[in-house]
């Protein structure tokens, strides 16, 4: 951990967001950042605006434009997207999260699986005939470098 200079003790934190970004030079000193200083004007989801040194954002983020790992598709899956593998053999699949999941059971009833520790999430396979809940990554989806956003 580190110390900030008002004593506030600085804790370590991981993320992963999906953001809209543009390169712009710094239009103002921040830190050890001078106005006029490489870097990308970043824009979140919520519309905050900020500005990120060209080598820390070079090293955090990369272009949609292309191909992900499984990892990042995970990442872009829990926030809502659907994703895909451009090597699948059926064309219009993809794979969504499936939340609040409910089931019939054998006597007609309708169970809704409301359990926050055992989960109440599932990963969804959307195919050309029909959904599958739960569905189960093989070891090729994990280490491919294929998968994109729908």
């Amino acid at each position: 951990m580190a110390q900030a200079k008002d004593e506030t003790i600085m804790k370590t934190y991981i993320g992963t967001k999906i953001i809209m970004a543009a390169p712009c030079k710094a239009w103002k000193e921040m830190g050890k950042h001078k106005v006029g200083e490489d870097g990308y004007r970043v824009e979140y989801p919520d519309g905050y605006i900020s500005w990120s040194p060209k080598d820390t954002f070079d090293k955090a983020y990369h272009e949609l434009t292309g191909d992900m790992n499984f990892g990042m598709a995970l990442d872009a899956l829990r926030t809502g997207h659907k994703v895909s593998r451009r090597n699948w053999n059926g064309k219009g699949q993809y794979i969504e999260l499936a939340l609040r999941i409910r089931y019939i059971d054998h006597k007609g009833n309708e169970i809704n699986a409301n359990h926050d520790t055992m989960g109440n999430k599932a990963i969804a396979f959307v195919g050309n005939q029909g959904v599958q809940l739960g569905w189960l990554a093989s070891q090729a989806d994990m280490l491919s470098d294929d998968w994109y956003i729908v």
